[in-house]
């Protein structure tokens, strides 16, 4: 796991920035229930898609559980969890995987919080030379461009060396350099220490040293255990004899032959720029779990899950999945498939044709292209777990919420609404969409409040225009109701509750059981020490109200998960409204009067604020002094005196 630079405890933090972290650290501890306890790679992401951080793990669920913690983390990591927006993960064979998929990823995505500076060489390989006769065997970083075996890659240096040493042991190869073997007049010190047979000098045959360099090619491809099970032998004779420290030794190099041997095959040389597609399916849903290689290299997966007839094979569902993904990209050299699409000849031929060469889609019986796949399906296979097991909760929530607002029955899209602003500047509405399936946040929308005549931070004025111009959106393009919201729920109070219904008869929606249910939840409200009342965000705070149409305020038990529910969807409405606001007033910040005069571009502009030094000592100039400006116009002069005196 890659920790920061920086591990000095954080300093107590302001409120927006506890709510935020506690906000990423609930959604990281959601993700917990469903992680197993296998190694892997996780990658945080922010709102906008982004890589927030990618880390590996011996257990993906023990070491994720650890960001779920309120504290005992530095500044970095703390902005680093509350920024989160989604996960996803990489289930590896071995942490030895788990720590290469990692560098590849870091290497490839960039992550804005991986912040210690990583070795930027490439990964270190053993090479069996074979441009000589008398075969080198060495470490090799790089390019491949001298002929020979390669076989890795390895996690570190260190790792090449160790076994570079217990290969030398085991099997008697040379390390060194062509230029000094061709010197050796005589046996090296590394014949006196029993880790070269000595081809310098004759002291084995040339057919005897490629029978050694065979072995240990053999060996190095995990295809025999021979060399490790004669070790073993020794080190139990050894044992037997009282010879504790030669089979200390012994031990050490079966310890050594073990590592090499371990597989790696999140890189794999059989694999070099392929896409490797493996889908699951279960109960009616599949995951098609999408890794890319290029250049021998992992740089990443995705899964995706997609909607299908419930009866539909696994070859009908990659058919159609793979002439869709390769609709706007181009096809690599060979597509690996855990199961043939239906039309494989004829989907084959069609990408060949778009990419200009051949394309290949095979499915691997066998070998290490199958084990890639297999890894892919494996994959699959947990992230459709993950998302059957979050569908459930979903469901679980959905149908507590129907029950607590009175509902016929859980709802399927629920549509939540929010305003934010500062004394009512650049204020923004905003609507967040939940359903079934989580959030929908491709239906996410932000409305730019436009009515002039409203009070600075009148919110039932922005909630009227915001609800108005959605609603007669829906009228008019959706007459058939087909993404009509089941619920409106509303953040705020008995006000907001009663404008919406107004704005809903004024466009003739019908409101209640016949028509869309709507909903409002106010923040709950505590009395600090000196009996004053005060804003309280947490979820089961002491008198948070619920509004329902033509009933009383309630409030949900504390530990209702309805109660939790609701405070999850305005949270996010929450969230979302106040990264709009924040963007437009960032953009506002920026914003300079002189972008709004037709003709004054960029170069204008910038000879304009260079001559009178600032925006507003152009609106105060004269027409004469503007037409004194490079390129600046008696015409344009008069325009942009015209647009800051209103004539």
């Amino acid at each position: 796991m890659v920790k920061s630079q920086s591990m000095e405890r954080a300093p107590p933090l302001s409120d927006d920035l506890v709510t935020a972290r506690e906000g990423g650290a609930a959604l990281i501890a959601d993700y917990v229930k469903r992680l197993p306890e296998k190694p892997g790679v996780y990658r945080m992401i922010g709102e906008k898609g982004d890589i927030l951080y990618v880390g590996k793990a011996k257990s993906l669920k023990r070491r994720v559980s650890s960001y779920a913690q309120a504290s005992g983390h530095s500044n970095r990591i703390l902005r680093m969890i509350f920024e989160t927006r989604a996960m996803e993960f990489i289930v590896t064979e071995s942490e030895i995987e788990a720590l290469l998929l990692e560098a590849n990823l870091i290497k490839q995505l960039k992550p804005r919080y991986n912040v210690i500076l990583r070795d930027d060489k490439s990964f270190p390989f053993i090479l069996i030379a074979g441009d000589h006769a008398i075969p080198q065997i060495l470490k090799h970083r790089g390019a491949r461009k001298r002929p020979g075996d390669y076989f890795g890659p390895f996690a570190s240096g260190g790792a090449v060396n160790r076994t570079l040493n217990t290969l030398q042991k085991a099997f008697l190869v040379r390390s060194c350099n062509d230029s000094v073997y061709e010197s050796r007049t005589r046996p090296c010190l590394l014949h006196q220490i029993k880790r070269c047979s000595a081809p310098c000098v004759g002291l084995i045959s040339e057919k005897d040293y490629a029978g050694l360099i065979a072995d240990a090619s053999v060996f190095l491809k995990g295809k025999n255990n021979t060399i490790q099970a004669t070790l073993s032998d020794q080190m139990e004779r050894a044992a037997k004899e009282l010879d504790f420290e030669g089979a200390a030794i012994l031990r050490d190099r079966i310890r050594a032959l073990s590592y090499v041997q371990a597989s790696q095959n999140i890189n794999s040389g059989a694999v070099f720029d392929a896409d490797i597609f493996a889908v699951h399916s279960d109960s009616g849903q599949s995951c098609v779990q999408v890794f890319f290689f290029r250049g021998g290299q992992n740089w990443g997966n995705h899964a995706y899950f997609p909607r299908h007839d419930k009866e539909d094979e696994t070859a009908v569902i990659l058919d159609a999945f793979i002439a869709q993904f390769y609709d706007t990209r181009e096809a690599p050299p060979n597509i690996l498939v855990s199961t043939l699409p239906l039309q494989t000849a004829l989907l084959t031929e069609a990408l060949s044709l778009r990419a200009g060469r051949r394309v290949a889609i095979s499915s691997p019986s066998r070998g290490e292209k199958r084990k890639v796949v297999d890894a892919a399906l494996m994959n699959a296979r947990e992230a459709l777990s993950r998302r059957q097991s979050e569908s459930a909760s979903q469901i679980r929530n959905l149908k507590a919420l129907g029950e607590a607002l009175h509902l016929n029955g859980p709802p399927e899209r629920i549509e939540v609404y929010d305003n934010s602003h500062i004394q009512g500047s650049n204020a923004v509405g905003a609507m967040i969409v939940a359903g079934p399936e989580g959030f929908t946040k491709n239906q996410y929308r932000k409305f730019n409040i436009k009515t002039e005549a409203l009070t600075p931070g009148d919110d039932y004025g922005m909630m009227r225009e915001v609800l108005t111009r959605r609603l007669a959106r829906l009228v008019k393009e959706d007459p058939d109701l087909v993404v009509w919201p089941d619920l409106i729920l509303l953040d705020g109070g008995a006000g907001q509750l009663s404008t919406a219904i107004e704005v809903m008869r004024e466009q003739g929606v019908e409101v209640g059981a016949n028509g869309i249910a709507i909903a409002a939840v106010a923040k709950g409200r505590r009395e600090d020490d000196m009996g004053r009342k005060t804003a309280d965000r947490t979820a089961g705070a002491i008198g948070e109200q619920i509004f329902l149409p033509g009933q009383a305020a309630f409030t949900l038990e504390p530990r209702d998960p309805a109660l939790y529910f609701i405070q999850r969807l305005r949270d996010e409405a929450h969230r979302f409204a106040i990264g709009a606001h924040r963007a437009k007033r960032k953009k506002a910040i920026v914003t300079n009067p002189l972008d709004a005069i037709p003709g004054v571009g960029g170069k204008r502009k910038r000879a304009l604020l260079n001559h009178f030094g600032s925006a507003k000592a152009v609106s105060g100039a004269k027409t004469q002094d503007l037409a004194a400006v490079n390129g600046v116009s008696n015409a344009l002069a008069h325009r942009i005196y015209d647009h800051f005196h209103g004539d």
